[in-house]
């Protein structure tokens, strides 16, 4: 097992090789700006869903909305970009709402963007799939088992270590950018060369019959699923070379740019190609066969989309350990996510993530496309939060050139909010989880921290509890047999000087009992043997009423129970399972048990 482990994570590293496992901008760019970038796959197509319902007359309102899509798109940037300067410790919405609008609205983010990463692995990992059983139809019946094993590789990669992984996936990243650059310069030199006839769109400013605000308002927000991972960067600071703030600013500012372009050059060509979206084909497949027909680079950028949609998954994988790093070291989630592992990673939160996602996978049968809608509210509720936390900061702050950052701030919050507010009006039945899931994990979250908080108050050595005096030992040695376990446990037992050893044997027989008190007589007269019948042969209850009575006892006299288990411990690991069943059963039960001190003293055996 442990040469396994090596095989597929890699040597330990050491504490002072945490720098070289930070990431400098290009690969930063990759391995964060991955789930952003996959989403113009998909966010031009989700606005064309919603217009289509009209007509398609309506598709040139896509223009309009894609330029609102920017609009916010250009004050998230600019306000994480903020973030990232303010808090340069990372924790993104998590942090700046804990701390500018108080600990419950930083949960509430903090949750959302836990779930979401979650989402976003899911979700990522299933379109992809999707992609590859439509170009190969045959692995259709598999693609549960092809999307857990994607998620399985890309835990292993990132349990490899930052650098690793971000050697490994940034080649994919920047060839689907290269890709869809090649598709969108060469579609709009078609347009400008008169090579697409104008009958395939509507003129901007046609009427349409049948459109409201509420639909564009609906369009907008479906638009706005092409937003999803814009908060990674400002998460996963700690990540970066020196100068950390520096370095990830460049990289969100390259990220919202490459973003803008791709989703801006998709829209212009969906709307003057006239591009209707269908159930089989996506809309970036129509507009590659439209502009180079079903040949190599067509296929080129159908294989590059379908590796960015598995590899937006790796953005949850770097931005979920961190974020729970917060969480956890103020108490909120189990203080194991603040450990790291061989690779310096955080590996508990990096496995978690892997298992949660898998079970999602499992669950929905890899057809998530139901929870897109929800993983887009759970993003936009984080936004709303941090705009509204730095506008909340920089009135209280007031530093020189507050009143831009409190304008970009309260603009991207207005967005924000009326993007949830749209996602609960049109999208209720699918986004409705989101009402149950949070109040839950609020709750679970308060209960940890209490826990905590209690633990910390019971152990201090401030307390007025005074500690127990302990003036001996009591020892009970409970006994299967006459061996060389029990022989090696009694030796460790009169090591220790105790007052009293007891050695207890349960018997579900009278012959068998009388006949183990004359082999003991004979073996440790001097060793006092106290058997107990068990008529309905249980081990447990009769041991526990006599270590009552022993406690009992030695209460009076300020003596401290010690119960000693005999344990063998087999040659290989798989032998575990044949043997011990009664010694853990016995410990499990005596380690809830108040005042007493249980010790298994091993005997390994030679083969």
């Amino acid at each position: 097992m442990y040469n396994l482990k090596r095989i597929l994570i890699g040597r330990p590293l050491k504490s002072h090789e945490a720098g070289e496992q930070k990431l400098n901008k290009k690969k930063a760019l990759a391995i964060l700006s991955s789930d952003a970038l996959s989403s113009v796959a998909y966010g031009p197509e989700q606005i064309l869903l919603v217009l289509v319902t009209v007509s398609t007359l309506a598709f040139w309102y896509s223009i309009p909305i894609a330029v609102g899509v920017l609009i916010l798109l250009a004050a998230l940037i600019l306000s994480y970009r903020q973030i990232i300067f303010a808090y340069p410790h990372g924790g993104g919405a998590y942090v700046v709402s804990k701390s500018n609008l108080g600990t419950y609205p930083g949960l509430i983010a903090g949750g959302s963007l836990l779930v979401d990463y979650i989402l976003t692995v899911a979700v990522s990992v299933s379109a992809g799939t999707d992609a590859i059983t439509s170009a190969v139809p045959a692995l259709h019946a598999y693609k549960v088992w092809i999307a857990v094993l994607f998620v399985l590789i890309l835990t292993v990669l990132n349990l490899r270590g930052v650098t690793e992984s971000a050697s490994v996936l940034a080649y994919p990243v920047y060839l689907f950018v290269i890709a869809l650059f090649i598709l969108i310069g060469v579609g709009l030199f078609n347009i400008v060369t008169g090579k697409v006839s104008p009958e395939l769109h509507t003129p901007i400013g046609t009427p349409v019959a049948g459109i409201s605000l509420f639909l564009l308002l609906r369009a907008f927000s479906s638009g706005c699923s092409a937003l999803t991972g814009v908060e990674a960067i400002s998460n996963a600071i700690p990540n970066f070379k020196d100068p950390a703030p520096s370095n990830a600013a460049k990289t969100l500012m390259a990220m919202g740019t490459l973003l803008a372009i791709l989703f801006s050059g998709i829209i212009i060509l969906a709307y003057y190609y006239g591009i209707r979206p269908l159930a089989e084909v996506t809309v970036v497949s129509q507009i590659a066969e439209h502009t180079f027909g079903r040949n190599l680079i067509y296929y080129f950028i159908q294989g590059t989309t379908a590796l960015i949609l598995i590899l937006a998954a790796n953005t949850g994988y770097s931005a979920f350990p961190l974020l729970a790093v917060n969480l956890a070291k103020d108490k909120f989630i189990p203080r194991m996510f603040t450990v790291r592992g061989d690779r310096l990673g955080y590996s508990n939160g990096i496995i978690i993530l892997g298992l949660l996602s898998i079970v999602l996978i499992i669950v929905f049968g890899a057809n998530t496309e139901g929870l897109i809608p929800l993983y887009a509210v759970g993003v936009f509720i984080p936004f709303t939060l941090s705009q509204t936390g730095m506008m909340v900061k920089w009135i209280r702050e007031k530093p020189p050139g507050w009143g831009g950052k409190l304008t970009i701030n309260t603009i991207g919050a207005l967005i924000s909010f009326v993007v949830v507010l749209v996602f609960f009006m049109t999208k209720f039945s699918q986004v409705w989880p989101v009402l149950i899931f949070l109040p839950v994990m609020l709750f679970i979250f308060y209960q940890i921290r209490k826990h905590y908080d209690v633990t910390a108050e019971q152990l201090r050595l401030s307390t007025c509890e005074p500690a127990m005096h302990v003036e001996g030992n009591v020892i009970i040695l409970p006994v299967a047999g006459i061996t060389h376990v029990v022989e090696n446990s009694l030796n460790y037992a009169k090591a220790l000087s105790a007052h009293q050893i007891i050695a207890v044997y349960v018997s579900f027989d009278r012959e068998d009992e009388a006949a183990f008190e004359k082999k003991w007589k004979e073996w440790q007269p001097d060793i006092r043997l106290v058997t107990l019948y068990s008529p309905y042969r249980s081990i447990i209850n009769p041991l526990s009423k006599f270590i009552d009575i022993i406690q009992h006892k030695a209460k009076e006299t300020n003596y401290e129970v010690t119960v000693i288990i005999p344990q063998f411990i087999p040659k290989k690991g798989w032998q575990h399972a044949l043997h011990n069943q009664s010694s853990l059963m016995i410990r499990t039960y005596l380690l809830y048990r108040k005042n007493v001190v249980v010790a298994t003293v091993p005997y390994h055996l030679k083969k």
